[in-house]
Formats: C-alpha cells, structure tokens, sequence
C-alpha cells in the first residue's frame, strides 16, 4: 500500500507516519521542504524505516501541486492508495498572512496534487477550531453553521476545509480532533501548545506558594483534550476502514473537562496550590461590549496585557478559549472506534506524564543560560558588602562567570582577603573601601567608579545592618533606627540614585536590592531593621515603575535567615535551620538570570498574603513566636548565657524554615 504524507515532519505527522509504516507491505512518500540528510535520516531512525520505505518528496505546500516533480507525479498516478493532508501552521499566534496562505492555500495544492496522483482517497485533517465559537453542540455533518470565525487561525481551517467540500474530484474524508496534547504513555510533546501555554503560570505559583495555599481562581469553558496517540490511531482506523468517504469525524473526549478542572488537574501534578473557589469568567461577559472594548483600547490596559501575556508567554489567542462555548458530538467517529478498543483515556490518567515532559523538555527556563555568562560576561557588576557573607559568595559566583566584579566595604583587610581568596581560585576582585553610610565616602566611590569604569551594569545593594531587638528595649535606642536606615536604605540609595542615570542612558540596566523576609512577615524583634528594608523596597516599587521603559529592571530578594557574621551574636540561632552564604548567593544569581520583580520564599509569600488577607490571625502567630523566643543578651544588657533550645522552639523553627524571631 502506497501513501503520500504532508506535515510528515509535525507533532501528528510523525507519529502517523510511524503508525502507517507498521504494515509490512507500506510506502510512504512525505513531502518536504528543504530536507537536509540529517533532518531525513532523524526522521527514518523515529519511523523505523530506510530509505525504501519512506521516501522524501521535495516539495513546497505553498506551490502548485506542492512543487512535486512532474515525473515522478507520472510514476506514481494510478499507485497511491491514500494521501493524508497535515501539512499547516497549528499555531495562534502566527502571522495572519502566512497562516491564511499555507492552510488554505496548501490544502488546494495538496488536493490538486491527490488528483494528479490519481490518489483513491484524500484524508483532510481538520480542526474542531473549523467550527469557530459555535454556541451550543457541533454536529459531525454541521459545517455551514460555524460561527464566530474573526480569529485567523479559526477562519483559515474553516476555508481550508471548505475547499476540500467544494472543490474535491477526489473521494475524502475530514477529521477534526480537539486540542492535541503529548502522548498519554510518554508524554511526549513537540511544542507549547494549547492547555500547555499555563504551565508557567502553574509553575509560578508552586515557585511563589506552599502548595497548601488556598487561592482563588477563575472558571471557564469546556475544552476538548486529546492525546496524540489516540489521534493517531483513530486516524489510522478510520482511513482504513470501507464506506466512509466524504464524511466528517470529530475525534474528541466524549468528556471534556472545564478550564477551572484542567488547571486544577495539573496544578497537582504539578505539586502547586490547588484553586478550591472559582469565579465563572463568563461574569465578565455582563459588561456591555462597547465600554469592554473601550477599556481594552486604553494604553495602560494594553501595556499591562501584553507585559502579562509576554510574562506567561501566552498567544492573545488563547483567551479565546477560556470561555469556549462549543460542544461536539462525536456519535459518527464512536460508533467505528470504540468496537475496535480506540477511546480516549481520562486525562486524570496522564496529567502527570504531560506535565513532567514538559518540565523536563519543553519549560523555556531550561533554555536560559543558567552559566550566568548570557548575563554577566565582561558586564560591570557592584556588590555592596562584598568582602564577607553573601556579598563576597555573590562575587565570587559572578567573577567565575566572567563579570568584571567590584567589591565595597569598610574594613580594608576584610576586602583584602576577599581579594586573595578569589585569586586562590583564579578570579579578580577589584575592591574599593567606603562606608556606603556616610555620604562623602559614598559620592567619592561613585565618581572613581563612573570615572574608570564608565558606571556599572549590574548594582547589588547588599550591606546591610541588622539589629535583633525587641522595641521595649529600644525606647532610648533612637539611634539604632537612624544606623539601620543609613545603611539599609540613604547608603543604597545613593549608590543607585549615583548609578541610574548611566543605565538609563545607555537604556541598560539592573539594580538587585537584597531585602529580607522580615518584611513580608513583619518579623517582631527586628522592627528596626524591617523598617529600613521596607523603605528601600517601597522605593524601589516606585522607580521601577518610572523607569520601566527606560530598560532599567529593579529585583528585590527577600533573604530568609542566613548563616553570616551578622547573626552570629544570637547563640540561639546556632541551632536552627538557616542558608549558607552561598545558598544565599544563588538567590542573587537567579535574580540576575530572571531580572523578575521578587525573589522570595514560599513562605514569605504566604506570610505577606496572610498579613493582607487576615492581619489579626498573622499578628497572633507572630506575637506567639515573638514570646516564644528571648531577647539575646546583647540586647537586653546581660551577660551571654547558655541554654539549650526548647521542644517548642525547635518545632516553631522547623515549620518556619528561614523566618526571623
């Protein structure tokens, strides 16, 4: 049996290919355009086949008779059983133009090509999206009836089916299925696609909460799922079997599931917060068109659209389907798979599998150079506090990716041997002595710097000073809150407010504020401490805003506790879980790989949500914690005393991994 294949190459393609190639006695001829041998030969290992058996076919969908030889369309009119069309863009974000040329345009020359061939049947592969936003059940013998086909994706498999309808000599048969996912066995998927396209946004969320967060979210349409192997093999049966020429068949899930249901089934394969209460996005269609296209037109809506779509990395398109409004009957396409054992499987069956190929193979973070060179290679980068702590780790991991790294702080000797343990391991540190607290010191380190180094790339406000002090030992201490704001905020400040007019220039930039948890838990004890840091991010939310379209990024890191010098006064720390410097350090690096607003903790994230959501039941945790736990000696005046911790406190502190007390 002999088969002509276009889109042999594609997700579907490939695996139909494979499928037809499993009888002993086929040939498949695949249209392709610029095969290279190793394209070919990665596509003959795939089908198990050599070069008898499945043989190229130059050619182009987008030229008469896809650009096939006429020779060989001589050699083989008369010996084709079945051409299967699936060449096309399957893409919503794709150029309208493009999309309307090669799916409509390519279906007529492929058909044309199966009548040159005088081929015995054409197989057109359709979409349920031929049906457009039909409002209600879609029949398999329904077609003039589709609605709502404004999107250019919907429209062009609508035309291109029509073209089959209208001007086929040739005996046909259409096949809509719904949105094809990866292989319920394997996974296995070729491209973001469909449901695909919030993964990242399910990912986001395991990444910022505990997986226990309650969250609310939004409920939508029922949208058809179905794996690509059941595709395929419903394909397969349905081209193989007698009598069905010139008829339509839905492969669909008898059972799609709503878009609350498929986001919920992933999130937990995903290990993410689950969204128990769902609003109905069909609400938002109460609003009278005209003031929700007037609101969509206005610059702030469309800029903040499109930064949150270019952020999930989500077509425009898709929001399309999240009120999907049709149904499809598929009685015609059952009646001939089901006796023969083709069903699709539930998709709580496979969810994982989908989940876990993507992640491991698909997720666009494993495309980034997380070498840290993309980013930091031969850049100018600035750490404050670098001669200890996470500031020398910070370096030292930015030195080993090849930044030109400057180091400040007070204590020459500290920086000194900052210096020397980098070139033990081959790196260079420049440091620079100044007290970032005092002004003078500051403005002299910021005109060296922008004199032999023209400003810097990177910005890395780290030195910090922190007290662990409850207020009611504080009433005469005014002056530690005036130390922890001239380093935690005025000396930052400076240095950025020195700096940003060099990367606003050169419309480049990215300045990494290292905040802590405490401020998104209102960590007692440290009130001097969190109010410092709070204001540094408070003003950093405002320039990050102002200087938003100037190519200058802003990341605040809420630090959770880490084992450095500067905790070290508290012996009761000494027995709690806490990051190592170069823990911490990877934090930063992923600040600056990511350029993301935040870096934080799951657990900060929720403390910040619980402080908003329920401030009383927040308050009562941390006063609980805030009692549990002694002032150290230092603060209260007393001598240092030993002591083991208590039950309780062990238990407070692993449940609050990282939490300041």
């Amino acid at each position: 049996m002999i088969y002509v294949i276009t889109g042999a190459s594609g997700f579907i393609g490939k695996r139909l290919t494979r499928q037809l190639l499993s009888r002993p006695d086929a040939k498949v001829f695949y249209l392709m355009r610029n095969a290279t041998p190793e394209r070919l030969e990665r596509l003959r290992a795939f089908w198990s086949a050599d070069e008898a058996r499945a043989i190229a076919l130059p050619g182009d969908l987008t030229l008469p008779l896809c650009g096939v030889d006429p020779a060989l369309i001589e050699a083989l009119h008369g010996k084709v059983d079945h051409v299967f069309h699936l060449g096309a863009i399957y893409d919503l974000d794709a150029d309208p133009n493009e999309e309307m040329q090669v799916n409509i345009e390519g279906t007529r020359h492929a058909l044309a090509l199966a009548e040159a061939l005088g081929a015995r049947c054409f197989h057109h592969m359709s979409s349920i999206a031929a049906a457009g936003l039909y409002e209600g059940v879609f029949r398999e013998d329904m077609f003039e009836e589709a609605e709502n086909l404004s999107h250019p994706y919907f429209a062009s498999k609508h035309e291109a089916e029509k073209v089959v309808r209208r001007e086929a000599k040739t005996p046909f048969r259409i096949y809509r299925p719904g949105l094809v996912v990866g292989e319920s066995t394997t996974g296995e998927m070729d491209k973001i696609d469909g449901p695909y396209y919030f993964f990242k946004l399910i990912q986001k969320l395991r990444r910022a909460l505990p997986p226990w967060a309650p969250m609310i979210g939004l409920e939508g349409g029922r949208i058809n799922l179905v794996p690509v192997d059941f595709v395929v093999a419903a394909l397969d049966r349905l081209a193989h079997t007698d009598g069905l020429d010139g008829r339509c068949f839905h492969l669909v899930d008898p059972h799609p599931r709503r878009v609350g249901d498929i986001f919920a089934l992933f999130a937990e394969a995903a290990h993410a917060p689950r969204i128990p209460v769902r609003v109905n996005a069909a609400l938002f269609g109460l609003l009278p068109r005209p003031i929700l296209q007037g609101l969509k037109a206005l610059t702030p809506i469309r800029r903040i659209r499109k930064a949150f779509m270019k952020d999930l990395g989500l077509p425009e398109g898709v929001l399309a389907f999240f009120n999907y409004p049709t149904r499809f009957d598929h009685r015609e396409a059952a009646a001939i798979l089901e006796p023969a054992g083709i069903t699709v499987p539930p998709i709580e069956d496979y969810a994982w599998r989908l989940w876990d190929y993507w992640e491991r193979h698909l997720d666009p973070d494993l495309f980034i150079d997380r070498t840290l060179r993309g980013r930091v290679k031969g850049k100018v980068v600035l750490v404050t506090g670098g001669s200890a702590g996470i500031g020398k780790a910070t370096a030292l991991r930015l030195a080993e990716a090849g930044a030109k790294v400057l180091i400040v702080g007070r204590d020459r000797e500290k920086l000194d041997a900052a210096v020397r343990e980098g070139a033990e391991r081959g790196l260079v540190l420049a440091p620079h002595a100044a007290d970032i607290a005092d002004a003078a010191q500051c403005g002299a380190l910021i005109d060296q710097i922008v004199r032999d180094h023209g400003g810097v790339e990177i910005l890395i406000n780290n030195a910090g000073r922190s007290m662990r002090r409850g207020i009611e030992h504080s009433y005469d201490r005014f002056h530690d809150f005036e130390r922890a704001m001239q380093v935690n905020y005025f000396g930052g400040l400076r240095l950025t407010l020195g700096f940003l007019p060099g990367m606003a220039e050169r419309r480049s930039g990215h300045v990494i504020n290292i905040s802590s948890i405490g401020v998104l838990t209102n960590a007692p004890r440290f009130s001097a401490y969190v109010a410092s840091k709070a204001a540094m991010e408070a003003w950093t939310r405002c320039a990050a805003s102002e200087f938003l379209d100037r190519g200058v990024d802003f990341t605040t890191i809420n630090m959770p506790l880490v084992r450095t010098a500067m905790i070290a006064p508290t012996k009761l720390y000494d027995h709690v879980p806490a990051l190592t410097p170069e823990e911490a350090a990877e934090l930063v690096v992923e600040a600056v790989v990511r350029r993301a607003s935040r870096i934080a903790t799951p657990l900060g994230i929720f403390g910040q949500i619980v402080h908003a959501v329920s401030p009383r039941f927040a308050q009562i945790v941390m006063n609980t914690a805030f009692r549990m736990f002694p002032d150290s000696a230092a603060a209260t005046g007393q001598a240092p005393g030993a002591g083991a911790p208590t039950a309780d406190q062990i238990a407070f502190t692993q449940i609050m991994r990282g939490l300041h007390f």
